[in-house]
């Protein structure tokens, strides 16, 4: 038996469908807990501007411990942020109490820019080609081409693995 499995989910902060699929990742959180290591990973796409700084602001979350209630706040605001930029990822910084100064410097000096950029050429050199894509046991599993069936699917894996007598995930 595993004592728990990684879930990446590539993801971008200007995407509606990753705002979607928000529904998922937290449905899957509450079913298996710390037993399901949901790992979020940058995929920004050149369509949307703001993208790549939303990407560098979760980082900065993450730095300040607020990784995912920042993500999840700033998918709320997909079109907001597509209009307003760089000043609305301050601004869900600073709505949740974080520090909004060092969230604006960080997008400055571009201190999280390398995690950003090995994100991406990770999920390149993978197959991911739009988001949200999720990777577990690694399988590809694309939702940004449709969601419909894939918390399932993540279930029938995860379930499989984490199951008494299952040995580790492939290499």
């Amino acid at each position: 038996m595993t004592d728990s499995v990684i879930l990446d989910v590539w993801c971008e902060l200007q995407c509606p469908d990753c705002h979607s699929a928000l529904d998922d990742v937290r449905a899957l959180r509450a079913r298996y807990g710390d037993r399901l290591d949901i790992r979020l990973r940058h995929f920004p796409l050149e369509k949307h501007k703001h993208a790549f700084a939303a990407a560098q602001a979760a980082e900065e979350a993450v730095e300040q411990g607020q990784g995912w209630p920042y993500v999840e706040a700033v998918l709320a605001r997909t079109a907001e942020l597509g209009k307003g930029g760089e000043s609305v990822l301050v601004e869900v910084a600073r709505e949740l109490g974080l520090d909004a100064e060092e969230f604006d410097t960080a997008l400055i000096d571009g201190r999280h820019i390398l995690i950003v950029d090995a994100d991406q050429a990770e999920g390149k050199a993978i197959g991911v080609t739009g988001t949200p894509t999720y990777v577990i046991d690694g399988q590809r599993l694309d939702g940004g081409k449709s969601q419909e069936g894939l918390r399932g699917r993540i279930e029938e894996i995860a379930d499989r693995l984490l199951a008494p007598g299952a040995g580790p995930a492939r290499p």
